[in-house]
């Protein structure tokens, strides 16, 4: 990794007069040491308490530590030592914090792996981040298998899907998503060890590596939405100082009704993406949180009849999660009294879907921003505000955000350039890429986002869209998050993606996929909807209409696939 510049520039903040009285403008020195210090001494604090709650099954603090010291164990006996990099191939079940907990307390590495990926991603993140270890689902089995042979993985763990929820449940659950549901293909790995092998092996002592502010303890690959997935490096100190910068932006929440003394969290973003990651399994079980684990978020109604069982009290997502439950019938009907904080980040909020989640919840959408690479908080609305901001809120305590233009210049409040982000929670660099990691760190300590928006002399930041996602016709910018949010504020249109096309008299142009939510609606509908809502270089050139349109796994939509088709 390139070394980090100690150089730093003075800017203005004109942020701070915004924050309220409540808020710090810097954090505290640190209290922990690594953030295995941290979830350790809450497993010990809140030991009695439900920490994870997922298919009927809940587990408490207590029982999170006593299985991580098997896995630590395991890991241990296995000769892996202090900075080692294993891999998790899971979706939100039991087995991720347990398994998560076991590797950071074993001082190793955490290489968080998306379960979908093909053979062909997985094969690039195995081999890059040189994991020496994967503990992986059994649904997914088959596509390690296809790349065993070309990657550095001495040792596999795998897990099934009821394994943690016990007894006749657990078999019950694993015959059903096996032989009924034939969600497991079929696989073959030579020397694999079971799950309930590595948590039945008790009696071997664990003793917690201790870990410092500078160890890494994430590669957090990202998303590969732009080009070839790299590995962010995210220390102790990076998600630490993201825990503590959002535990002080709480403070406004709590200063009023304030969350109860065990909140309710729903977790169906997934916990290998940074932001559930950080905000549900981090920053909640450092509060001792209650969190309900999703498996598989995608099944909407699956999906609302399980939250019918709880009261919640924090609800994180993406536009595309809100969108998707705002159109079902009985999410609409649930018991929202509860609900105290909805928490939006991932990709831009629309304000159609803000206000309508509004409408139905009872409670505002507070926007963030950050990235795999800010551990993942930059910035955040207040969580105080009475209606949606349109913009990703304030720099968080110990943050500087400033806008710069192509050559690096600082620009002026309300004007467009990209976002640049400074402070504590700022990853290392990128892994073994100090080429990439140049391009993307000034010498002032500032990581250049790919973001493109404007501050307000409010010191609120507006994100108009992704740089290389930018529509450039007859030399004006156009955004497609714009074109978007006007599509989305139409009732028939479920959900849309803009992108640029070659045009011969404008250079670029246009066009527009559009998701119906209203099967009559017309081409010419969505064209006499956007010449209402946009100026003329604005409106889609093309519409085309389809049943789905490309996502990542946690919802994102992947203009860059329906580019380079």
């Amino acid at each position: 990794m390139a070394k980090k510049s100690t150089k730093t520039s003075e800017i203005q903040r004109p942020w701070l007069k915004s924050y309220p009285d409540i808020i710090p403008h810097e954090i505290d020195k640190l209290e922990h040491a690594s953030v295995a210090d941290l979830l350790e001494e809450s497993c010990r604090k809140f030991s009695s308490r439900p920490a994870f709650s997922c298919m009927g099954k809940t587990m408490t603090y207590g029982e999170v530590l006593a299985h991580s010291d098997r896995v630590g164990a395991w890991l241990q006996g296995r000769g892996l030592v202090k900075g080692d990099r294993v891999a998790i191939m899971m979706p939100n079940i039991l087995q991720y914090p347990v398994v998560l907990l076991g590797i950071l307390r074993a001082g190793l590495t955490v290489v968080n792996v998306n379960p979908l990926y093909t053979p062909r991603e997985l094969k690039h993140q195995l081999s890059d981040s040189g994991a020496k270890a994967l503990f992986v689902l059994e649904n997914f089995a088959c596509t390690y298998q296809e790349v065993a042979d070309s990657v550095p993985i001495e040792h596999v763990v795998v897990t099934k899907m009821g394994d943690m929820l016990g007894g006749l449940k657990g078999t019950v659950v694993n015959v059903v998503v096996k032989h009924v549901k034939k969600l497991v293909p079929e696989w073959s790995i030579s020397d694999h060890v079971s799950m309930k092998s590595v948590l039945g092996s008790g009696g071997k002592p664990f003793t917690t590596t201790q870990t410092g502010h500078d160890d890494i303890c994430f590669l957090q690959y990202t998303g590969g939405t732009t080009g070839v997935s790299k590995g962010a490096v995210l220390t102790n100190r990076n998600i630490l100082s993201n825990a503590a910068q959002n535990d002080l932006w709480l403070n406004v929440l709590n200063s009023g009704k304030g969350l109860p003394d065990q909140a309710l969290y729903i977790c169906a973003l997934p916990l290998y993406h940074i932001f559930a990651l950080t905000v549900n399994a981090i920053m909640g079980m450092n509060v001792g949180a209650h969190n309900v684990l999703i498996p598989n978020p995608r099944d909407i109604p699956g999906f609302v009849k399980e939250l019918g069982n709880w009261k919640f009290h924090v609800f994180p997502g993406l536009n595309t999660l809100f969108n998707g439950l705002l159109n079902n019938e009985d999410f609409r009907k649930l018991d929202f009294s509860e609900l105290l904080l909805s928490l939006g980040g991932g990709m831009a909020v629309q304000r159609p879907v803000a206000e309508r989640w509004k409408d139905v919840t009872g409670c505002n959408i507070s926007e963030g921003y950050g990235l795999s690479e800010t551990s993942p908080v930059a910035t955040a609305n207040l969580f105080n505000l009475t209606e949606f901001s349109g913009t990703i809120g304030l720099p968080l305590p110990s943050t500087d955000i400033i806008i710069r233009d192509d050559d690096g210049k600082d620009l002026p409040l309300g004007e467009v350039g990209e976002i640049c982000i400074r402070g504590p929670q700022v990853m290392a660099g990128y892994w073994q890429r100090d080429d990439e990691t140049a391009n993307v760190m000034t010498d002032d300590d500032f990581f250049k986002s790919g973001d493109m928006g404007f501050m307000n002399e409010a010191g609120q930041t507006t994100i108009v869209d992704r740089k290389k996602d930018m529509i450039l016709v007859s030399g004006f910018n156009v955004y497609p998050n714009e074109i978007e949010e006007v599509a989305a504020s139409h009732d028939g249109i479920l959900e849309s993606a803009a992108i640029a096309i070659p045009d011969d008299h404008s250079g670029e142009a246009v066009k527009l996929f559009v998701v119906k939510s209203d099967k009559d609606l017309t081409e010419q509908d969505v064209r006499d909807w956007c010449a209402k809502n946009l100026t003329n270089y604005k409106r889609p050139k093309q519409i085309e209409f389809r049943d789905e349109l490309p996502k990542t796994n946690v919802g994102k939509i992947l203009r860059r696939e329906l580019r380079d088709e």
